[in-house]
Parts: structure tokens; sequence; C-alpha cells
């Protein structure tokens, strides 16, 4: 469920046209990305197996984006793949605080009609200084049919990220509470990262009893069309 991204990263170059005598832009990327296991608040999707995902995304200079994600996903009868969706506005309140807001569709094509997979989530992100603190609100889902209403689960998270050394590496610290009744017991996930140049060492683990923790390697590329 769009983990490899999920503080989504949108960038790229594209010339869109002009409105009176003020130029607007508009950037389309798509990106490639391959990954030992696909966690999604520190689950795994596709059975601890490897995972490969791709996407494109559009953003548009008012701070307006849109694109899609998709990976190959197995935790359900018959899945084979995750398709999302997405959309918001994303901006900067001052050189040391921005926001993003948005509407995520999460769907699975071929996932058994019995598996009831699909949702979607409104969501939104303020980031201070490195600090960036994340809500995910249910809003709708298959699953729960008629009886599912707006804000049944809540993700929330708090992501810290800052360089080490100056040749680019960051290291990321999370730490998520997904809750509500859609999904019954609260869980918490938790974990630390280092990327660097499109490459991620990271560790991940939950709450949930029974549960190990689990390594991860990825590595992502981006590219403009």
């Amino acid at each position: 469920m769009l983990q490899l991204r999920k503080n989504i990263a949108i960038s790229a170059l594209a010339f869109i046209g002009t409105i009176s005598t003020t130029a607007t832009y508009a950037d389309v990327t798509a990106n490639i990305a391959a990954s030992s296991n696909y966690l999604w608040r520190g689950q795994e999707q596709n059975g601890g197996d490897a995972a490969i995902s791709g996407g494109i995304d559009y953003t548009h200079d008012s701070g307006f984006y849109a694109g899609t994600w998709t990976s190959n996903a197995s935790w359900a009868d018959d899945m084979t793949y995750e398709l999302d969706l997405y959309a918001g506005f994303a901006g900067n309140f001052s050189q040391s605080v921005s926001y993003d807001v948005g509407y995520i569709y999460y769907t699975y094509p071929d996932a058994a009609s019995s598996a009831d997979t699909d949702l979607s989530e409104v969501y939104g992100n303020i980031s201070v200084v490195g600090i960036t603190f994340g809500a995910a609100v249910l809003a709708t889902a298959a699953g729960s049919g008629d009886n599912t209403d707006f804000g049944d689960s809540l993700y929330l998270n708090v992501d810290y990220s800052f360089p080490v050394g100056s040749n680019g590496t960051e290291f990321t610290l999370h730490a998520g509470r997904y809750s509500g009744s859609y999904i019954g017991d609260t869980v918490i996930d938790y974990g630390a990262s280092v990327s660097n140049s499109g490459f991620t060492f990271g560790l991940s683990n939950t709450d949930i009893a029974g549960t190990d923790l689990k390594v991860y390697l990825s590595y992502t590329k981006s590219f403009d069309l």
C-alpha cells in the first residue's frame, strides 16, 4: 500500500502553458523500485517476498498533484497486485514548514471477490525541520460494506529524518499507530532506515504478537517524462 513512497515524493519537468502573461509549469515523472520485502505500516504485503513497483506522478506549480502506483502484492486470496490512485495539494507555509493533504484509493483488481480488499483514505502531513507528523483517516472500505463509516480507522505517524555526513546519506526514524473499529486491535509499528543515491536499508517491526524484526533493502529510480 504505497509504502515505498509514502512520504509521496513528486518531481519532474514539463512545460504546460501560460495563463495571461504568467508561465505555468507542470511536472511529470515516473519511478520504478525493487524491494526485498514490501511493508505497509510495518506489515508484509507480499508474503515476505521481494516486490517490484512503479508509478507515474503529475504535479502543478499551484501545489496540486496526482498519480498512480502499482506493486505486486499477495495478502488476500487470488491477489497478485495492488494499484493505488491519489491526488492532493502540497506546499510550504514557510521555509521550514511544509504541508501535504490528499486522498488515496487502494485497489486490488484481481483479488477474490469475497476478499473485499479495496479501501480509501484522506491524509495530511505537516513537516517541520526534518520532523513529519502525519494522519490518515479511513474514507471508504469494501471490507465492511454499508457498515463502514468515515473515520473507522486512524493512522498516526511521526518520522524524523536528518543528514549523516556530507555525501547525501539520510537517516530516518519512524513510529506509527494504526487504530479503529475497521482494523480491530491497535497496531504500533516502528523502524529506522538509512538512504543514499536511491538505495534504502531499513529495519521495521510491530507490536503484533509473534512478529519478528524485518530487514529490507530497496532501490528506487525516478526519471522525467
